[in-house]
Formats: C-alpha cells, sequence, structure tokens
C-alpha cells in the first residue's frame, strides 16, 4: 500500500523535478495529482512512464490525500498550504514562508531528521534554501567532530534558482550577445546575468546583507546549531543549474584536511572529488542530474587556528530543492506514516 501523493506548482522546474525523483527514487505511490494554476490546466506532464494532466490548484480538494510537495511560491503557499494540512495531507513547503516558524520543522534528511515528528504542530514541514541544504550536509558529519564555531561562504549561484524566468534571461542574453550582436537588457536580474556576476540575490536588508545572505545564517542555525556564527556572500553567475560555495570553516578542535576528507566520503549525500591537480575538482555542469552534494578543494586554513576551506558544489534543482523535499517524504513515510 503506497500513498496519495500532490505536486503543487507540477508545470515548473522544481515541480517537474519532483515528478522525475518520486519516479526515480519508486517513492510507493499509489496515485498522483499535478496541480497548476489555471492557465497550465490540462498541461501533461510526464511521471515516470506515466504521463499526468494538471489540475486546478485553486479548485483541488486536498481531503484524502496524504503528502503534498508545494513548489508554488510564498504567496500561493500561504493560500493553499494550510487548506491542505486542515484536510489532513501534510505539507512540504519549497518556498520560504514557513522556514523560520518556530512550529514548522525546516529539515534536511542527513542532518535532523529527528525534527520530523515536529511536523504535528501544522501538519506542515520546511524545505530549506538551496544553498543552505548543500552546505550544512557537508558541515554536519564536521561539526559532529569537531564542533563549528564559525562559517565564512561565498556561493556561486545558477540561475535555474530564480526560476524559469532566469534560465530564459540568461539564455536570450547570450544568444542576443552572440548571435545577432545585441545586448538584451536585464528583466528578472538587476544587471545583466550573460557574460557576467551579480553580488545581489533577493533584496537588500537594512545592515547592507541581502535577504538571501540572511537566509543562509538563519536557517543554518535552525538546522544545525544556533551557536554557529556564519557570515554570507550570494553571488548570482551566469551558469544554467548547478550552485557552487566556497566555504571557510573555524573549529573549536584541531582537525586536518585528510582526516575531514575521510569523514566526508563516509557522509550520507556526500561525495568527495579532491585530487591536487588541474581538473581533480568537481564544477557545476558535472553535478547537473545527480544526487550527491561533492566536496572538492579541502584544505587547512593556515590563518586561523583549526581552519579549514572547501568547495561544495550541488543540483540546486535536485538536492537544493526537489530531492530535498522527496527525501522529507521517505522519512516521513517511514518514520511516521508507515504505508509503503
Amino acid at each position: 500500500m503506497g500513498y496519495k501523493v500532490v505536486v503543487a506548482g507540477a508545470t515548473g522546474n522544481v515541480g517537474r523535478e519532483m515528478l522525475n525523483i518520486l519516479a526515480e527514487r519508486e517513492f510507493p505511490v499509489d496515485e498522483i495529482a499535478a496541480l497548476a494554476s489555471r492557465k497550465s490546466l490540462g498541461t501533461e506532464i510526464s511521471f515516470g512512464d506515466k504521463t499526468v494532466k494538471t489540475r486546478d490548484l485553486d479548485t483541488f480538494d486536498f481531503t484524502g490525500w496524504d503528502i503534498a510537495l508545494f513548489a508554488v511560491g510564498s504567496e500561493a503557499t500561504k493560500i493553499y498550504a494550510p487548506k491542505a494540512a486542515a484536510a489532513g495531507c501534510v505539507v512540504i513547503d519549497n518556498s520560504s514562508l514557513y522556514r523560520y516558524d518556530a512550529q514548522v520543522p525546516l529539515i534536511v534528511p542527513e542532518v535532523n531528521a529527528d525534527a520530523i515528528m515536529g511536523y504535528k504542530n501544522k501538519m506542515i514541514i520546511a524545505n530549506p534554501n538551496c544553498s543552505t541544504a548543500q552546505m550544512v550536509v557537508v558541515l554536519k558529519p564536521l561539526h559532529d567532530r569537531a564542533r563549528i564555531k564559525r562559517v565564512v561562504v561565498s556561493t556561486y549561484q545558477s540561475v535555474s534558482g530564480a526560476g524559469k524566468e532566469g534560465i530564459d534571461e540568461l539564455w536570450d542574453q547570450t544568444k542576443g550577445i552572440y548571435v545577432v550582436g545585441q545586448e538584451v537588457a536585464p528583466k528578472k536580474f538587476p544587471k545583466q546575468i550573460a557574460f557576467n556576476v551579480i553580488p545581489q540575490i533577493d533584496v537588500f536588508l537594512d545592515d547592507g546583507f541581502t535577504k538571501e545572505e540572511w537566509k543562509m545564517v538563519a536557517e543554518t542555525k535552525k538546522i544545525l546549531d544556533p551557536k554557529i556564527k556564519v557570515t554570507a556572500t550570494c553571488v548570482r553567475v551566469p551558469v544554467f543549474v548547478g550552485h557552487s560555495e566556497a566555504v571557510n570553516i573555524e573549529f573549536e578542535d584541531p582537525l586536518d584536511w585528510q582526516e575531514a576528507q575521510d569523514i566526508l566520503r563516509e557522509a550520507p549525500g556526500v561525495m568527495v572529488v579532491d585530487k591536487r591537480e588541474p581538473g581533480g575538482y568537481i564544477t557545476p555542469i558535472e553535478c547537473v542530474g545527480e544526487y550527491a552534494t561533492y566536496v572538492s578543494r579541502i584544505r587547512e586554513d593556515s590563518t586561523i587556528e583549526n581552519g579549514l576551506s572547501m568547495w561544495i558544489v550541488s543540483d540546486n534543482l535536485r538536492k537544493g530543492a526537489a530531492l530535498n523535499a522527496v527525501q522529507i517524504a521517505e522519512l516521513l513515510g517511514s518514520k511516521v506514516l508507515k504505508k509503503g
């Protein structure tokens, strides 16, 4: 016996990926509902070897459904997630709406699986920011060994993190400059993204940090440890899929790079590719379509006591969004619902 599963926002990048991963991982689905806005009603979407037609999110009755994966943004989530929860359907939400709600667990299964039981408060579980998810998967086993004091992270985030509009803008600008010889004015991003990098993701806050940077700080503390100090600089780069991060970590206890490598090789969800030679590391294009979070360039930082630096790369549409949501559903099934 399996589950009745809803994917809300099924026509978007993350929603489609959720359907793909549910099928790939053979999640025990008895019935699937692909929901979208009315303008996308009836759109055909692949689910494994089947094709399903989208249904109207606005009129959908969640009664009798077990799990709903939401990828519709905060405004729509604010309307429809409480309706699903009230009908007894557990919501796993990919937006930022509930991440900082003390009554809603923020889950990365490899890091804080035990927090899953907090779903009972509101029948809602939050999925973290894409950059946070891949970073804490790597930090967790190192924190268990040597206790992390401080993290300094600079991100190199792909345009798919901004949705289909971000992908289209990079494509249109690149094509316009290369093929037509004419620049295409930015619409989705504040400046040209093609052949450029933009040191702003989301809006600026009063302290000069952006909201994306604040998210990484707040979410790392909630998921991993509130005592860890975190500072972030988040940058949009002209890459279609795959987020990269340069991470510097200060520990309470000594931890050399060889032991860190060994720990991470055994860590769930982590793949170490770290050869100290040209090309002996992973780049974003190589992680696309993969489940793992990759770690390269692990080295000791001689400027601080007990410091390491490393390079972390992951498919942001997978571990940063859809995969993590499906893993939460798997965790929910194994620990709580227990049907499959």
